[in-house]
Order: C-alpha cells, then sequence, then structure tokens
C-alpha cells in the first residue's frame, strides 16, 4: 500500500512538472494572461506571506509587535535601498531578533 501512494505522488509530481514543458515547449508562445500571472504572483505571495506573518501582531498590539513592525519597516527599506533579497532578509531577521531581546 506504501509503495503504491509512493509511486502514485511520484508520478503525480513528475506529470504537473513536465506540463509546462509538454504545452509551451518548442517554438509555441505563453499566452498573454499566462504572462500577466506569472509576472503577479510572486509579489501576491510575498504579500500573502507578510500578512501572514504579522496577523497576531496586528490584533494583539504587545512589545512583541512593536519589534515585528520596526522587523518590517526595515526589511522594506533595506530592500528599496539595496534592490537585494538576500540583505533585506538578513538585516530584517537581525533587527527582529535584537528587538526581541530588548522589548519582550
Amino acid at each position: 500500500m506504501t509503495l503504491i501512494l509512493i509511486l502514485t505522488a511520484s508520478v503525480v509530481t513528475i506529470a504537473l512538472r513536465a506540463l509546462p514543458f509538454v504545452l509551451f515547449g518548442g517554438n509555441r508562445q505563453m499566452p498573454p494572461v499566462i504572462h500577466k500571472v506569472a509576472n503577479l504572483m510572486p509579489p501576491a505571495i510575498i504579500a500573502v506571506l507578510v500578512v501572514y506573518c504579522l496577523k497576531n501582531s496586528i490584533v494583539n498590539i504587545t512589545m512583541e509587535s512593536l519589534a515585528a513592525g520596526i522587523a518590517a519597516l526595515a526589511t522594506t527599506l533595506v530592500h528599496l535601498w539595496k534592490r537585494n533579497t538576500l540583505a533585506s532578509i538578513a538585516i530584517g531577521t537581525i533587527i527582529y531578533m535584537v528587538c526581541i531581546r530588548l522589548f519582550v
């Protein structure tokens, strides 16, 4: 039974990953709607992650909320300044860790 489940999951995973190459491989162009969705997805995913991470801070205002807000602001400012995702995440994480040690 376990082997059947593993094989089924493997086949489905491989098929889903191969599907775009089968549909759009070669000289065929992607439809404009697919291009538009591909351009809109990364910012939408980031927005969902930010809301998920800050949802408790917005509902329950605590000192940890202050730390999260400062870190989020720092992350945003560093990203707008340097346009470097790794630097933004690193600085935001460091500032959050320092803030929760100081405020909480």
